[in-house]
């Protein structure tokens, strides 16, 4: 294996690691405002990710970092065609983050109500356009013989692209409302536990459609058994959910969002942004990657300080573990 190849590998994971710490992090924030029944109860489930969603996000800055570092071209081409929604996308970070830390800083309902909105609405629309880049990396874009996009930006805004969008948005929710009915307690468990299923079929039809289309448009072998991967694991985490356990309902629903993501990585191999105007004009794995002593560098860099890293953000996790319910909220928050 070369070590472009294992960069690729190293990449994908980082990407599908945010996705399925993130994911269910976007998810408990479209809950605000489609589950919860007032304020005290969307600072529950803001509480459920208040001391890992910033943590979370590390991976993100990881895998761009990464891609920067091992293939230039590739990072070059892919922050230029997606500019816009990448742009947004990290406005929407900037103001998420801001509306968990000014929600408390007034006791105005007004005030509390506006940052409100601000998580729910960046919950939404981030994981669409995470959804609709991908999709659009995965399909192809425009690039010409410079490894330059020359498409439009409309031209992302197409059919497989806003379903993978929508796909993502309901996927993240139903992983969401697992991760709630895992770490809530009371009436918000339950009734996280009986948005599950609702979620769970939208997100099984949704994710279906876009994986089968993804499958028959440039799919192989090794796609196709994680597909299959990726719909027996909803199932099975919809069944946990109802018998109530849910530690394992969240390790499949993980398992799900997991292998959609590692799929479309899969399916892309060896290219890293096909070309639609010319297959020769594609980056792939070799022609996009950095020269050989970076890349050794950067493995032996990455040995020493990601497992660090992954025990740390572990310990998290570990500590802030106990359920949460409306009771340990102060009155007035």
């Amino acid at each position: 294996m070369h070590l472009y190849d294992l960069w690729f590998i190293l990449i994908a994971l980082l990407w599908v690691g945010y996705f399925f710490l993130e994911g269910f992090d976007f998810g408990v924030g479209v809950l605000t405002q489609t589950m919860a029944r007032n304020s005290t109860e969307r600072r529950v489930l803001i509480n459920t990710i208040a001391p890992v969603w910033d943590g979370n996000e590390v991976w993100v800055i990881a895998a761009a970092g990464a891609t920067f570092a091992a293939f230039p071209d590739w990072y070059a081409t892919l922050f230029s065609g997606f500019y816009i929604p990448l742009l947004i996308i990290v406005l929407c970070l900037i103001g998420r983050g801001v509306s968990f830390e000014y929600r408390a800083k007034r006791d105005s309902m007004r005030w509390q109500l506006g940052w409100e909105q601000v998580t729910f609405w960046t919950s939404v629309i981030i994981p669409f356009l995470w959804g609709l880049i991908f999709a659009n990396m995965v399909q192809g874009i425009a690039i010409d013989r410079q490894k330059s996009y020359v498409g439009s930006p409309g031209d992302l805004f197409n059919g497989y692209a806003i379903l993978g969008g929508f796909a993502t948005v309901v996927l993240f929710t139903c992983h969401g409302a697992i991760f709630t009915a895992l770490k809530t307690d009371g009436e918000m468990r339950e009734r996280a536990r009986k948005a599950v299923p609702v979620l769970g079929l939208a997100s099984l039809l949704l994710v279906l459609a876009f994986l089968l289309w993804t499958q028959a448009n440039s799919g192989n072998g090794q796609s196709l058994g994680v597909m299959i991967v990726a719909f027996a694991a909803l199932p099975v985490a919809l069944f946990f959910n109802q018998l109530g356990r849910e530690g394992w309902a969240f390790v499949f629903s993980a398992l799900t969002v997991v292998a959609s993501f590692a799929m479309l990585f899969l399916t892309l191999f060896p290219d890293v942004m096909p070309s639609t105007l010319n297959p020769a004009w594609s980056l792939t794995v070799s022609s996009a990657s950095s020269a050989s002593y970076t890349l050794t560098v950067m493995t032996i860099v990455a040995a020493i300080f990601a497992p660090l890293i992954i025990l740390y953000q572990s310990w998290t996790y570990w500590v802030f573990s106990k359920r949460i319910a409306v009771h340990h909220i102060p009155s007035g928050h």
